[in-house]
């Protein structure tokens, strides 16, 4: 990095600490006190009640091949029309006697009993299970399809199969959530979650990061909203200790005021590889990329901006979480619709409402790219030690 842009990165350089442990963040020296624990929580956990147990969704007469012996909707029913009973030179005539000048045992569209697709042999080949005549959807491949469909109510949630992957996968930290994605998520992805006020979006970033730290990694925390003292506050009330991973090297947590970062992203986004490799960071939350996206009027550079941005994350080989906020219009899109196709996985928190007016937190995982996962969506709720989701339950 040159002279003339290293001012610039001062107030992101001395946020992190060097090897030596000679600097300190200026936000931690000012931060002696612990912050008090605090037995408020948010609203919607003091709303949560158990929620009932999923039943049997997997239903196996659904198969469009199920051969429940009824040929009324046959698509190959002879009954169902009448070409010709006068007309004895058609070829398609159902009459028995012989077209002229033809012999009815080599007409392709003879009406014997040797019709595989009669509906009067048709069906009772297919549903005869040992019969070995060979209808063109016999029970052998009709039971394939509906095996492949069936399933209980935990189908989309419970892998039976053993797992075996060579690439490298890291938890997401939150119960119920994990269970729902089959062996973790990729190292080194770049990861949006998607959710309208109050769903817990930021928590979810900081829970994400606490345990990465729980395990002995370093976690690097960005944040465009709120303080530094705001996120070591929220963490403090929920016992995540942040503070000592902070005094220990282990944590960085990094408040910028948003115009800055839009008026120095370039010389940001050449030194942030740097900068994560020389703090060794494994895991990295950015709250939010909205605001980002909402320094630039023009929508081609918006894009252009957090493309560079995001990758720039994945050179730097870190696992990194977007935090963005939600569409007005559309719960399942991010507020510009960008950030989701330039990420690698996508996940959706959002309000469910009943008939009733009864209000609920649902979580739904859009995609992960390079592993498998549930696509249901299940409820999950706030609580003092983070967010738990219900992966066994049903929202309503």
């Amino acid at each position: 990095m040159s002279e003339d842009n290293e001012s610039d990165d001062d107030w992101f350089e001395s946020a992190l600490d060097d090897e030596d442990g000679d600097s300190e963040p200026t936000e931690a020296d000012d931060t002696s006190a612990t912050p008090s624990k605090s037995d408020a929580e948010e609203s919607t956990s003091s709303d949560t009640v158990p929620f009932e147990t999923d039943g049997d969704d997997g239903n196996a007469d659904s198969s469009p091949f199920d051969d429940d012996g009824n040929d009324d909707g046959s698509p190959f029913d002879d009954g169902s029309a009448d070409f010709s009973d006068d007309d004895d030179g058609s070829p398609f005539s159902d009459d028995d006697s012989t077209a002229s000048g033809g012999d009815s045992d080599s007409s392709p569209f003879d009406d014997s009993g040797d019709d595989p697709f009669s509906s009067e042999s048709g069906a009772a080949d297919a549903g005869s299970p040992g019969n070995d005549g060979g209808g063109l959807f016999d029970d052998d491949f009709a039971s394939a399809f509906e095996s492949a469909g069936s399933g209980d109510g935990d189908s989309g949630s419970d892998f039976e199969e053993e797992f075996e992957s060579d690439i490298p996968r890291v938890d997401i930290g939150i119960e119920g959530l994990d269970q729902m994605i089959q062996g973790g998520v990729p190292q080194r992805h770049l990861i949006v979650t998607i959710g309208s006020a109050g769903t817990g979006k930021t928590t979810f970033g900081l829970q994400f990061l606490h345990h990465g730290l729980q395990n002995g990694e370093n976690a690097v925390f960005l944040t465009l909203e709120q303080s530094h003292d705001a996120i070591l506050d929220t963490a403090g009330d929920r016992g995540w200790g942040f503070e000592e991973y902070e005094e220990q090297g282990q944590l960085a947590i990094v408040d910028l005021d948003p115009v800055e970062m839009a008026n120095s992203l370039d010389n940001i986004r050449g030194e942030l590889p740097a900068l994560i490799e020389k703090f060794d960071a494994d895991r990295l939350v950015l709250d939010s990329v909205s605001l980002l996206e909402m320094m630039y009027d023009d929508q081609s550079r918006r894009r252009t901006e957090v493309f560079d941005f995001t990758r720039s994350l994945k050179q730097a080989g870190v696992t990194t979480m977007l935090v963005s906020e939600a569409s007005e219009s559309n719960p399942f899109a991010s507020r510009h619709g960008i950030i989701e196709y330039l990420t690698d996985a996508v996940f959706i928190l959002q309000y469910v409402r009943s008939d009733t007016g009864e209000t609920r937190l649902a979580v739904e995982i859009q995609k992960i790219r390079n592993a498998n996962h549930s696509r249901e969506t299940k409820p999950y709720e706030i609580t003092n030690d983070g967010i738990s989701v219900y992966q066994q339950a049903n929202i309503f």
